[in-house]
């Protein structure tokens, strides 16, 4: 039975390239690769899976890397996009990037050595240069949540914009005028997004954002609980922090109750990403929710429309507001409720 060196023997290239051509790495020339699939078929060169991608030109696998599977809003992600592959035949393999550029092109290399169909990534700081590589050689792919400007890809998000002025009207409604935010990385769509949306819908109010009240977190519970801390060692502490996740939020939390303040009697905290557990915090947490199954469903849809030679349509969706306790509001707390379907809007990334 013929086998790789074989094959490279007979393209007259290295074994390496033949294993890259195999696992459909852009960096082959076409001569070479047209030299390895033609000694492939002339010696029957024909592993099983091998076999199987070279007839079909596909795995039946796509590839999904998330920026933190700690994050819960990550978590729901994640099921939603495998359950949306195993509805359409497809398997999935999951990557944790760990809000690391390092680790997500580990992954998305490894991904694609597993000659995997197509592509869904969360952007971590602003991309890394393996998935952008992988982009810009027209690998099938869709960022989901996060995007990069400038790079073809069909983005699957939601706009917040709209529920951050909400829940700062909100705020103003309650009397609160002192408002500060925990960013998200500024490297980040996201990060950027949510800290440009707070301080318009403040200036609507003829509110001001001092500088002092705008703390830099990375997406994580030990930003949030630091950059509460210098809120509170203030001469004049905010009288909202608003945190633009959930986790950093959880960190906001534990920094209020390490120094004796109640919420939101002393303080009040809000956050972006509502998570099923603010519901049993004490109090409820105020928090900005994403369609987040939707977005994995569509993500999902939009990537194997690009599988299949499709354009792969981008997708926003609204985000929403969700009134609890944590700010100073009267009356019954919603409970969780299963997600509900979102209209979505199309557009270019």
């Amino acid at each position: 039975m013929a086998g790789i060196k074989d094959v490279a023997a007979e393209a007259g290239v290295s074994v390496a390239t033949v294993s890259r051509v195999l696992n459909r790495h852009p960096s082959v020339s076409a001569s070479a690769r047209t030299r390895v699939l033609a000694a492939v078929e002339l010696l029957g060169y024909r592993p099983n899976a091998v076999a199987r991608s070279l007839r079909t030109d596909r795995t039946g696998t796509l590839g999904l890397v998330i920026s933190d599977v700690l994050n819960p809003y990550f978590t729901e992600l994640a099921r939603a996009v495998e359950e949306e592959a195993r509805a359409l035949g497809y398997s999935v393999i999951i990557g944790n990037a760990d809000e690391r550029p390092d680790l997500q092109d580990h992954h998305v290399t490894t991904l694609l050595d597993r000659r995997i169909d197509g592509l869904l990534v969360s952007p971590t700081d602003g991309g890394s240069p393996r998935m952008l590589e992988a982009a810009r050689a027209g690998t099938p792919m869709v960022f989901v949540d996060r995007w990069i400007p400038g790079v073809d890809v069909p983005v699957v998000r939601s706009d917040g914009r709209a529920a951050v002025r909400d829940l700062v009207a909100h705020l103003h409604r309650l009397g609160h005028r002192r408002l500060a935010i925990i960013a998200g990385p500024a490297a980040t769509t996201t990060g950027r997004e949510r800290v440009d949306a707070f301080r318009a819908a403040l200036a609507e109010y003829g509110l001001p954002l001092p500088d002092a009240y705008v703390g830099q977190g990375d997406f994580q519970a030990d930003s949030g609980r630091r950059v509460t801390e210098g809120f509170l060692d203030l001469p004049e502490p905010p009288e909202v922090v608003f945190a633009a996740d959930n986790l950093m939020a959880l960190g906001a939390l534990d920094a209020l109750r390490a120094r004796g303040l109640r919420v939101p009697d002393d303080i009040a905290l809000a956050a972006f990403d509502d998570v099923r557990w603010f519901v049993h915090t004490d109090p409820p947490v105020t928090a900005i929710a994403q369609p987040t199954g939707d977005l994995g469903r569509a993500a999902v849809r939009a990537l194997v429309d690009r599988v299949g030679g499709g354009s792969g349509a981008s997708v926003i969706l609204p985000a929403r507001l969700v009134v609890r306790r944590s700010c100073g509001e009267a009356g019954p707390v919603p409970e969780p409720s299963p997600e509900e379907p979102s209209p979505v809007q199309r557009s270019t990334p």
